[in-house]
């Protein structure tokens, strides 16, 4: 059944965060403060270790793209943040989150931890590969990639939530908006990504998770949700060159 791939990955999610914030109360705010920073750098290395994998895929294919593989995807990053820029996505991924804390948080004291959470989440979840070709597939009928990604996300939400707080279980809606638009798109169109642009936005993507971890880890204010169409940039460009120029 196309489509349940998604359902079950938004699933994961809310049990998740449900049992994350649980668990939360019982930790102590410096022991979260530790959580955080752990969590970040083990985002850090996550996010290299797939950004390293993808430039290696690329550096491997014949003509343009292998020979430029390390230029494009530079140029893939910095078109896809001017385009992030231009649009201010960092803002209104904000705003989405400051107004689903003011709908389901009423008459209660306003909480910076709810938007840090829900852009945190958001960015994690839907950054890398698996977002992508998870419901691309599962627009085709096949949900496996995103049954795997349900068991990650579930797993990462029940950290995230025990010391984000609630915010982290309100990214099922941007997460849900991506992924059901692509499956949408992939049950009307069909399979026609191929391997090498899922290795492009394995490689930016990669980046970007990377950043999230800095965020994390540091405290800083790298603004991800700008880099976000970086990804797409990718799949684009490395599609075109695998298709159009493969020697």
């Amino acid at each position: 059944m196309p489509g349940i791939g998604v359902l079950v990955n938004i699933s994961a999610i809310v049990v998740g965060s449900l049992i994350g914030l649980a668990v939360g109360r019982l930790i102590k705010e410096s022991v979260r403060a530790g959580i955080i920073q752990v969590m970040g750098l083990a985002v850090i290395v996550i996010g290299v270790m797939s950004s390293i994998t993808g430039l290696t895929g690329l550096s491997q294919e014949s003509g343009i793209l292998g020979r430029f593989s390390l230029v494009i995807f530079c140029l893939c990053l910095i078109i896809g943040t001017l385009i992030g820029e231009i649009l201010s996505l960092e803002t209104r991924l904000k705003v989405m989150g400051e107004g689903l804390q003011k709908r389901f948080q009423k008459g209660q004291k306003k909480d910076n931890t709810f938007v840090k959470g829900f852009m945190t989440a958001s960015l994690v979840y839907c950054v890398g590969a698996m977002t992508v070709l998870g419901p691309i597939q599962d627009g085709l009928g096949n949900p496996d990639i995103l049954l795997v990604k349900a068991v990650l996300d579930g797993t990462i939400s029940i950290f995230f939530a025990s010391t984000l707080g609630i915010g982290v279980l309100f990214s099922i809606v941007p997460l849900f908006i991506l992924q059901g638009t692509l499956a949408l798109l992939a049950f009307s169109v069909g399979d026609v990504v191929p391997l090498v642009a899922i290795t492009g936005i394995e490689a930016v993507g990669g980046v970007l998770i990377a950043g999230i971890g800095i965020n994390l880890a540091l405290g800083t204010k790298l603004r991800i949700g700008n880099m976000l169409p970086s990804v797409f940039v990718a799949l684009a460009v490395v599609w075109i060159l695998a298709e159009v120029l493969p020697y």
